[in-house]
């Protein structure tokens, strides 16, 4: 396993623990259709959040957000669409980022609600 794939899961179990504490129930984890990926699938307050994870280390130039660009918000929806339909959901969907910085010790987590949507 790569180092960047050690970030990514680290990043992922950090997600999964403050979305754990903020009320989230989380249903899936890494849920594949085909290539594309859905990091994190939950729910709350009736409402199905699919939760884009992106993390980065300080020594990185990009903010993680800033990678969520429209071809990954595409991969991101249609792999919505086909979990919707396999598990037969009727809830608002929202799509949201958790953008994650390592530095050491530290990690600044930056949850952004309703981060895109199904309009391009």
């Amino acid at each position: 396993m790569g180092i960047t794939q050690k970030i990514g899961e680290k990043g992922e179990i950090i997600a999964q623990d403050y979305l754990s504490r903020n009320g989230f129930e989380i249903l899936h984890t890494n849920w594949r259709f085909g290539y594309k990926e859905l990091d994190i699938v939950a729910t709350k307050d009736s409402c199905l959040h699919i939760i884009e994870v992106k993390t980065r280390t300080s020594q990185f130039w990009e903010n993680p957000k800033d990678a969520v660009v429209r071809r990954k918000q595409k991969n991101i929806i249609d792999a919505a669409d086909a979990y919707i339909s396999k598990f037969n959901i009727n809830m608002e969907t929202k799509f949201d980022v958790i953008s994650i910085i390592l530095d050491g010790e530290k990690q600044e987590i930056e949850y952004i609600p309703e981060a895109f949507s199904t309009v391009f």
